[in-house]
């Protein structure tokens, strides 16, 4: 079995073939995280979560969702919805037995808003991911946590809290340096398509560095993803991110770290089943 711990497998670029992908992943035998990133994603996510038993659940709001926001990405473009953490609304969600992570939340310093300030951005930003925080340690969930440009910000406040602290860094993409902050706090950390990808010319330090990162991670402390619809594996890039092709980001990890596809998939599905510790199989 192989766990896809990050995916939108909800999100309305999936709704007329979305029976076809999770056939697929049956298929493969490929169990999904559905992470939501606001209100209506994260109901989705639930109720997807409990009418498929290979499927799981987050919930929580998303940073650029803290204000209205244009994101322009590779796959989708569109204006963000603004939201705060409705404690209310995200307690009754978490009351399903297929809810196993708060998030995704954090810090997002790629979509400014025109209208706003980076200190007024980062100030609401905290507030949420605060909530968050505490909401996961009442419900005794990981957190699922984004951070985008913005690990400065991000560790700084971490360094506040109690160690250790439960969770995972979804589509980790910095260096070995702040990779061992996040590894010293207690975090995991989560690795998409994005280590499949060639080094750039102009910038080729960059990958190196998330391939360094990747060697070097403790065999016990990292996860597998797509961040579908998103960061498709370069195998198929240019397409529509699907979950099941999670297996091109193993076959990555397993090159890199010099072990066989096996090892790291029984490797890889340990890890996920003893931070997501409300799975039940």
């Amino acid at each position: 079995m192989l766990f896809d711990s990050h995916c939108h497998i909800q999100f309305k670029g999936f709704d007329e073939e979305r029976e076809k992908v999770l056939e697929v992943c049956a298929e493969k035998n490929i169990w999904l995280h559905a992470i939501g990133t606001q209100k209506e994603t994260s109901r989705k996510a639930v109720e997807l979560a409990e009418s498929n038993s290979n499927i799981f659940a987050s919930i929580g709001i998303h940073p650029i969702h803290l204000f209205p926001t244009y994101v322009d990405e590779e796959e989708s473009s569109f204006v963000s919805r603004e939201e705060n953490f409705d404690e209310e609304y995200f307690a009754e969600l978490a009351k399903s037995d297929k809810v196993i992570a708060v998030g995704e939340c954090g810090f997002e310093l790629y979509h400014v808003p025109k209208d706003k300030t980076v200190e007024e951005v980062l100030k609401k930003q905290k507030e949420i991911f605060l909530a968050q925080y505490h909401f996961a340690i009442k419900h005794n969930l990981p957190l699922v946590i984004h951070v985008r440009d913005a690990h400065k910000e991000l560790i700084a406040v971490l360094e506040t809290l109690p160690k250790p602290i439960r969770g995972v860094v979804h589509c980790f993409s910095g260096d070995w340096e702040v990779a061992q902050k996040y590894l010293d706090f207690g975090l995991y950390l989560g690795f998409t398509g994005i280590i499949t990808f060639p080094s750039k010319k102009t910038e080729p330090k960059i990958q190196k560095d998330l391939w360094e990162v990747v060697k070097n991670v403790p065999l016990d402390r990292f996860l597998i993803e797509t961040d579908a619809p998103y960061l498709a594996p370069q195998k198929y890039r240019g397409k529509r991110c699907e979950p099941w092709m999670v297996e091109e980001v193993l076959k990555q990890v397993a090159i890199i770290k010099d072990l066989s596809v096996k090892e790291v998939q029984n490797i890889i599905w340990e890890n996920s089943l003893r931070l997501f510790d409300k799975i039940k199989i």
